[in-house]
């Protein structure tokens, strides 16, 4: 521990709103491990739809300053070090964690069940609950810190845990199986780009909604095939012909999700991207026996099971673009924009990326 410095650089998130809100800083106090727990210095971390609901409060039922902002319906601690995607390495480890840990390459589960020692009543988001990935050094617990092996650059491997993870979560709850037809939408960001590896890794027949100048990149990806995120998904598919559902958008198309879903089909979400309020004919639900999954909470396993897709090459990363830490206000500019594929990641540490 002698050997850490004492200060690290980070953005801190002061309040809600702007991009005025993110405060480059490189006077931070680097934190220290506690029991149970591995420090980690950060190589890269990626750019979430959560970095952005967060510092905007869109997870807020009320106003900007209401008290349930954070992903858990919670206020959050101000100001916070954001970040859920994290890959490092562990420079030191707490009280009865193992030495022999220190050195290994890591990826950080986002969604928390212990902290210091102790199993939390209820979860914590990296970056959310408690301080995350976009700063030079950020504490989890050791259970959380998966080692990874893999020829993969921090870049990329920084594009994997919230994304993936998502995604993997989604695919799990809604049972996906080979054979199936299965309907992503929003499928060019970094979970709808994730959802579609892994469920062609499942040998599920995979169906992009994409806006149309991206259908390329996703039949690249493994979709069998695409649809437009405008189109009449009931006219093109036809009703009653898709196995599951992993939604990422909602929005004014809603309905049309369910129509197109067979008897005793599923829908599972993780977004809400076209608009978080949509309307719901019951009937549909009951008459056609469907289950609805809101997925949040990452189900135990999944990440362990998405190490092993990674290690295993079943899914590869998809890097958009990269910018340096203090370049956050262009990086989150550029994620908005929505005109990528994949993932927008912040390099810490130039070298170790």
């Amino acid at each position: 521990m002698n050997a850490l410095p004492e200060k690290m650089s980070g953005i801190l998130l002061t309040g809600h709103g702007g991009p005025e809100v993110l405060e480059y800083r490189v006077d931070l106090p680097v934190p220290r491990p506690g029991r149970g727990d591995v420090l980690v210095r950060v190589a890269a971390a990626g750019v979430n739809n959560t970095d952005i609901n967060t510092r905007t409060a869109w997870y807020s039922k009320g106003d900007r300053d209401a008290a349930d902002a954070g992903w858990s319906g919670q206020a959050l601690a101000l100001p916070r070090i954001q970040g859920a995607d994290v890959c490092g390495e562990i420079v030191a480890v707490g009280s009865g964690v193992e030495a022999a840990r220190i050195g290994e390459r890591v990826l950080i589960e986002p969604c928390l069940r212990e902290a210091g020692g102790r199993a939390l009543d209820r979860p914590w988001y990296l970056g959310s609950e408690c301080d995350g990935g976009f700063a030079q050094y950020v504490v989890a617990a050791a259970r959380h810190a998966h080692a990874v092996t893999s020829a993969l650059k921090g870049f990329e491997l920084a594009s994997f845990p919230c994304s993936y993870s998502t995604a993997e979560n989604l695919l799990v709850r809604a049972l996906v199986r080979g054979g199936e037809r299965i309907l992503v939408t929003g499928a060019s960001g970094g979970v709808g780009s994730a959802a579609v590896q892994l469920a062609k890794a499942r040998g599920a027949h995979v169906i992009a909604a994409c806006h149309p100048l991206k259908a390329d990149a996703l039949k690249d990806l493994g979709a069998d095939e695409t649809v437009g995120r405008d189109d009449d998904l009931a006219q093109m598919l036809g009703t009653g012909s898709i196995d599951a559902v992993i939604d990422l958008v909602a929005g004014p198309q809603w309905p049309t999700l369910l129509d197109i879903l067979r008897p005793g089909g599923r829908y599972a979400v993780a977004g809400a991207i076209g608009g978080p309020f949509v309307q719901l004919d019951v009937r549909t639900l009951y008459l056609k026996d469907l289950s609805l999954f809101g997925c949040t909470v990452l189900d135990p396993g999944v990440f362990a099971g998405l190490i092993e897709h990674i290690e295993q090459g079943r899914v590869r990363p998809l890097v958009a673009q990269t910018f340096a830490l203090q370049d956050i206000a262009a990086a989150q500019a550029a994620f908005e924009r929505k005109d990528h594929v994949g993932k927008i990641v912040l390099t810490v540490d130039e070298e170790a990326a």
